[in-house]
């Protein structure tokens, strides 16, 4: 199936699916149940935390907990280093001065932890009536009972890592994805890009990150996850602004000047570096489809200053390999292909399709810099289907392109396995559909790349 015919199709599969079954919750109130009433009000409160949790921006020292909430909460989390928590420190949902208060979704970010270090967490949530300033209380509270655990990245965490992309919404894809993980067990994943189709509203963000139709609803519970958005994940009104439902970092963990730059990551992890870079759109600022309501131009261009500053940075530039990860391909040698330049309407006769098959204006931007810094490999998507790019003597880094959501003998879902291994980065593509691995590479250790500079 063609990517345009598949995309036209899957809405209506989106607003066919039913509703997952909600999470069962603790509920304390002065050491006893809470039987659901409030100043003679006899209807049952609905209930509050609504999904497990999901690990968002794995990092060294950082990590994001989001949970979906029923009705007015402020949410928070306990971690610690003891299982038990007896040690656990409580942090709540918003940054300073205010918390966040969320009908929809809390969002709690987590700093000061240590590199490669394995914290225990749960999660809570206190359900608020607020009539205004002066007038706001704590109806009750409510934790999840279980406790979950995550480890951090740094220079000696557990080099392994997993690739899923394309996933718009197709839930048979997404279980099979994700029971695929669960079987690996990496020590995180980078979901690199349309993860939608065209979210209008806050709660089909919700379905997709925090509370999907699929199995294992804790499947990012206690394995971490990095997000690499596709040109789908910028379409639609509630789309705009993401970062409602998938947190962006804290702006103080990114200079003022990259402040907007929310999606991109450099972290370690054991003897990998890895960069996460946001190709945007796959079709021009000027093409009127989007009637001058997207930036993507100038977004590319300060994601070259982001990149070169991420990739000197002491614990990227000594890490022996180099994995970049975008959405959208950054090479093509079919000159058939739709380069993602072609201005003012993205249509040219010469090529096969009005849509960027890949982006050659990002390949101009970010690849001399890859180049340079000797990257072994980028990891994209946007395609639908699996392919290999190898590396050549102009080009020191082989480009490996995602399949898609389909759950057929063509078009497959791929996961994308990387982990340093006999002083190698061995990469293995895993065919969820027929069980097949499809693909192996390795790659040696990097050296940097003395005078070649792509065109």
């Amino acid at each position: 199936m063609k990517r345009r015919d598949f995309i036209k199709g899957t809405a209506l599969l989106a607003a066919a699916s039913g509703s997952p079954e909600i999470l069962k919750a603790a509920i304390k109130k002065d050491g006893a149940e809470l039987a659901g009433k409030e100043n003679g009000d006899e209807a049952a409160l609905a209930p509050l935390i609504t999904s497990a949790p999901m690990l968002q921006n794995y990092a060294e020292d950082s990590i994001g907990i989001s949970f979906a909430v029923g009705d007015l909460a402020n949410g928070y989390v306990l971690i610690g280093e003891k299982e038990d928590l007896s040690d656990a420190r409580k942090v709540k949902c918003g940054g300073f001065r205010v918390t966040e208060l969320s009908n929809t979704v809390s969002q709690i970010r987590v700093t000061g932890l240590k590199p490669a270090t394995r914290y225990y967490y749960k999660i809570g949530a206190d359900r608020i009536r607020y009539k205004h300033g002066y007038d706001m209380k704590i109806l009750e509270t409510v934790e999840d009972p279980r406790i979950y655990s995550f480890a951090t990245a740094g220079k000696d965490a557990v080099p392994h890592f997993c690739v899923i992309n394309d996933t718009h919404l197709r839930w048979d894809c997404m279980d099979a994805l994700t029971e695929k993980i669960a079987a690996i067990a990496p020590s995180c994943v980078i979901w690199n890009g349309d993860a939608s189709n065209n979210s209008e509203d806050v709660a089909t963000q919700v379905k997709i990150f925090l509370d999907p139709p699929i199995a294992r609803k804790d499947y990012a519970s206690e394995i971490p996850y990095l997000f690499t958005p596709g040109n789908h994940d910028n379409r639609g009104m509630a789309n705009r602004h993401l970062e409602k439902v998938w947190m962006f970092r804290q702006s103080e963990e990114r200079k003022s000047r990259d402040w907007d730059l929310g999606r991109n990551y450099a972290v370690r992890m054991g003897d990998i570096a890895m960069i996460g870079l946001d190709t945007a759109e796959d079709k021009l600022d000027t093409n009127p489809i989007f009637a001058g309501l997207f930036n993507s131009g100038a977004y590319r261009e300060a994601q070259k200053e982001w990149l070169r500053d991420a990739l000197a940075q002491k614990e990227i530039a000594s890490a022996p390999y180099l994995v970049a990860f975008c959405h959208i391909p950054i090479f093509d040698d079919d000159p058939t292909h739709n380069p993602g330049d072609v201005a003012p309407r993205d249509y040219d006769p010469h090529y096969s399709a009005d849509y960027a098959f890949w982006q050659r204006t990002c390949s101009k931007l970010w690849g001399p810099l890859l180049q340079e810094a000797g990257c072994q490999l980028v990891v994209t998507a946007h395609m639908h289907t699996y392919r290999f790019d190898p590396a050549t003597p102009e080009r020191c880094w082989a480009q490996l392109v995602g399949g898609g959501p389909m759950m057929r003998e063509t078009n497959f879902p791929t996961v994308i396995e990387g982990k340093t291994e006999d002083g190698k980065l061995k990469v293995t593509v895993h065919n969820v559909f027929s069980g097949k691995v499809e693909g192996e590479f390795e790659f040696a250790p990097r050296k940097k790349a003395k005078g070649k500079k792509r065109k």
